[in-house]
């Protein structure tokens, strides 16, 4: 047998992986837009990107909130700008993909995370018929938008990562009740899928995050006042709720170029919920959870 020889430019690579300017995993000297930067899973994005060295283009409906985050990002050593923008108007989302170019003269990131949904969780039957409009409006086809508004930027460059947040509700049927919410995120998840097909030969890459339930700000109220946590914790194999820094490690794989053969995929960060094909939803007679949430160990 002959000893393998590693390809020099691949030792290369693997030298640099932990030198900070040279890293898979650096955005120093990208750009990068966020929608629905105001708050919450947004706000958590940006701060991630900047902390790898990307400057920011902050966007959401309001332009006041956006100040927090550009303060959290400018405190990280990166620049950032502002712009108001309803991701349900076209125009408006071109004009922050152009607010890009024009302020940082490229675009290399662009995290579709404006989204919204209906907490109430009626049953589908009493439903209003037309309350699913409003979340496929905003949740997919604001998503297109962010989309189609980035590409032509990062078509003419030759590189680019779209990043879509869907969500593990867009994956499979399951019992909460959210009709527009999951037919918006599924829509997601098969535009990520072709238009990372269309768009791969010529170096834009479009993938998607697909969260579990994640305690933040807008879903806190959810955890606190409904008995949601244990629901969570008995649909999850990992038996909690996600937490922020769960999604940042994969937010910055896609975003940098230590995914740069990743294209199309719907990547679960879901404790193992899609995984599971029918995961107990109370523990198994033979199971027990202590009250630290761990498991009890019969003694042998």
């Amino acid at each position: 047998m002959t000893e393998e020889v590693l390809d020099p430019e691949l030792s290369a690579v693997l030298d640099n992986v932990l030198a900070k300017d040279a890293s898979r995993f650096s955005l120093h000297g990208r750009v990068a837009v966020v929608t629905g930067a105001s708050y919450g899973l947004g706000q958590l994005f940006a701060e991630t990107l900047a902390a790898a060295g990307a400057d920011l283009v902050l966007t959401a409906r309001s332009e006041e909130k956006l100040q927090d985050t550009k303060k959290l990002v400018e405190a990280r050593g990166s620049r950032a700008i502002t712009v108001r923008a309803d991701i349900r108007v076209y125009d408006e989302v071109a004009a922050v993909t152009q607010a890009a170019v024009d302020e940082f003269g490229r675009l290399d990131v662009m995290v579709n995370n404006a989204g919204i949904g209906d907490p109430r969780g009626l049953h589908s039957e009493i439903l209003e018929p037309e309350k699913p409009k409003e979340e496929i409006e905003t949740d997919l086809i604001g998503t297109w938008y962010g989309m189609r508004a980035a590409a032509p930027h990062m078509l003419r460059q030759g590189r680019g990562s779209i990043i879509n947040i869907s969500s593990i509700l867009g994956m499979a049927g399951h019992e909460h009740r959210t009709p527009g919410y999951v037919a918006a995120k599924a829509g997601v998840n098969m535009l990520t899928r072709s238009l990372g097909c269309e768009w791969a030969d010529r170096g834009v890459r479009v993938n998607a995050l697909a969260p579990n339930y994640f305690l933040s700000e807008s879903t806190r109220w959810m955890f606190e006042q409904s008995g949601m946590d244990d629901w969570v914790r008995s649909r999850t194999p990992m038996r909690r709720a996600g937490r922020s820094e769960d999604l940042i490690g994969p937010l910055l794989f896609l975003a940098s170029d230590a995914a740069s053969y990743v294209t199309g995929a719907v990547i679960p960060v879901d404790g193992g919920w899609s995984a599971s094909a029918g995961y107990a939803q109370t523990a198994p007679p033979f199971d027990g959870w202590d009250e630290a949430n761990r498991p009890i160990v019969p003694e042998v």
